[in-house]
Order: C-alpha cells, then structure tokens, then sequence
C-alpha cells in the first residue's frame, strides 16, 4: 500500500523580503561618460552612496512606497553629476 503524502504547512509570516530597485538600463543613465579618476581621487562605493541618496530622497517624500525606481534614478543622476564636477576640478 503507498503512503498518502500529507500537505506541508509553511509559517512564512516572519520572512522579510527585501527588494532593490533595479539598477538602470543604459537608457537611463545619463550620457555623459565618467571622467577619469586621478591619482589624488579617493576611491569611493559609488551603489552604497546612491543607495543612501535614494533612501534619503525617500524618507523625504515621506516613506511613500511605489516610487523606488525614481528615487534610484534621481539619487544616481546626482551622485554621479557630483562625482563627475569632482574629477574635473
């Protein structure tokens, strides 16, 4: 005789998910090219300081969700513009 299989219970309530707002397509992004960096530029983690811009512009709207990808777009425009007026001058 085969054994009847029996349905599994799941508790899922405590998992988080977390979600990224996709990273922008080459459409997207600005068109101007990334200078060069010079041997007195620091490195820096330009996704981690877009990431923080994008949660601050975020948490100025009002933690409204739903606009994510704009946020990302508006941080990423701005991070990298100030990266780019930084290696020119």
């Amino acid at each position: 005789m085969a054994k009847t299989k029996t349905a599994r219970i799941v508790d899922t309530s405590n998992k988080q998910i977390i979600t990224m707002p996709p990273v922008a397509g080459i459409d997207d992004v600005n068109s101007a090219p990334l200078a060069k960096p010079s041997a007195s530029a620091s490195p820096i983690n330009l996704q981690a300081e877009i990431s923080r811009r994008a949660y601050e512009i975020y948490e100025q709207r009002g933690g409204e969700p739903g606009h994510e990808r704009e946020d990302w777009l508006r941080a990423e425009r701005e991070i990298l513009a100030r990266y780019n007026q930084q290696q020119r001058a």
